[in-house]
């Protein structure tokens, strides 16, 4: 089932606590992704900061963006709703 990301909260150590509209909440790690690509943009902490949720997803003030598909699939799941 297609998941929304309803909220978005940046960690210091390059991870997001995110929250799905079902409820469930998660973490996802986005170190493994910043030496490559588009994701370079965010490596810098204060750039990584300006993370927020626009429609169903995450995206930056960089361009760099997240399917909330891809989001729910590679997060961590700490809390089920």
């Amino acid at each position: 089932m297609y998941r929304s990301v309803v909220k978005v909260v940046p960690n210091e150590d390059f991870a997001l606590a995110v929250t799905f509209d079902n409820g469930d909440k998660g973490v996802l790690d986005m170190k493994p992704y910043l030496d490559f690509g588009v994701f370079q943009r965010i490596r810098a902490a204060a750039d990584f900061r300006r993370v927020r949720v626009a429609f169903d997803a995450i995206e930056w003030d960089s361009g760099v963006d997240l399917d909330p598909e891809l989001i729910h699939a590679k997060c961590r799941i700490t809390s089920k709703a």
